[in-house]
């Protein structure tokens, strides 16, 4: 199996969104705000080639909303899902499987795209096929009315109607069993309901692709949850396990939206489960 990171877009959020109660005087020193209180964030996907399959974790925003969707965001930088496939020699129509972590926007929107005349909205990878997980997608077709606005129909009926969505059957939390798509997956509930965690075994290491359950090596104490999430509380018990597994075993985490650090492991220290190292993909994936 080869791994390659793959930049899909880098943006800003609201920090005090990002950091729900934790002070500003507090998240500021690992995520420094703009003189507007946003925050970098990154839409860091991963690539997993395992013999013939190419398969894409989560996607970005994708192109086709409309600017006035994208000012509220602050598009930054040159990345592009097709500039980062390129650089490792791939194509989008490459791509044979296409997993989502959650069905919000800034992960799953750059699955679907217009035509070229804009009058059909299609999967952007014609040849793949679009994963999810049963209760996950009922959630997110009958949105809450506190994650309407995340759940954006454009973005999720067009894979179940291109007939390419299929659901893992992998039982929540068996992360030591292997899915259809060759990884564990561990299920966390605190953000949205059934976010899927992969935990990918590559050269003797564990790497887990963090998601929403950890945006950023800032967010590492175990109090620093997202204003997004809709069951706090539970992130809270999810990331203290999730955690300490963690250091217990030195996993390496790859986090989707830290614009700085890739890759972290974490240790135990007197004031809890802490950072221990960074590293560049690059590091570990070769």
């Amino acid at each position: 199996m080869q791994l390659y990171p793959i930049q899909a877009g880098n943006f800003k959020l609201d920090g005090g969104a990002m950091f729900g109660v934790v002070p500003k005087a507090l998240w500021q020193r690992t995520n420094p705000a703009d003189s507007h209180n946003m925050i970098d964030i990154a839409a860091r996907c991963l690539l997993l080639e395992d013999g013939n399959r190419l398969i894409l974790i989560d996607t970005g925003m994708g192109n086709k909303q409309s600017d006035k969707f994208y000012s509220y965001y602050h598009l930054w930088g040159d990345h592009s899902i097709d500039k980062s496939l390129k650089q490792y020699g791939f194509h989008r129509d490459d791509i044979t499987d296409v997993f989502m972590t959650h069905l919000h926007f800034d992960h799953c929107g750059g699955s679907v795209e217009w035509n070229a005349d804009r009058t059909i909205l299609q999967p952007a990878f014609k040849n793949a096929n679009f994963w999810s997980n049963e209760d996950h997608w009922k959630w997110a077709t009958e949105p809450n009315r506190r994650e309407r606005a995340s759940f954006l129909k454009e973005n999720i009926l067009p894979m179940e109607e291109s007939g390419h969505l299929k659901f893992t059957s992998l039982p929540e939390n068996d992360i030591l069993n292997e899915s259809e798509l060759g990884f564990g997956i561990f299920f966390a509930n605190g953000h949205t309901d059934k976010q899927m965690i992969p935990m990918i075994k590559h050269n003797e290491k564990t790497i887990c692709f963090m998601a929403d359950l950890l945006p950023t090596a800032g967010h590492l104490p175990i109090p620093y949850v997202m204003g997004y999430d809709t069951r706090p509380l539970l992130t809270l018990d999810e990331k203290e396990k999730f955690l300490n597994k963690a250091a217990d075993e030195n996993f390496y985490l790859f986090l989707e939206h830290d614009a700085h650090n890739e890759i972290i492991t974490v240790k135990h220290t007197e004031k809890g489960v802490r950072l221990k190292d960074t590293y560049a993909c690059d590091e570990i994936f070769n």
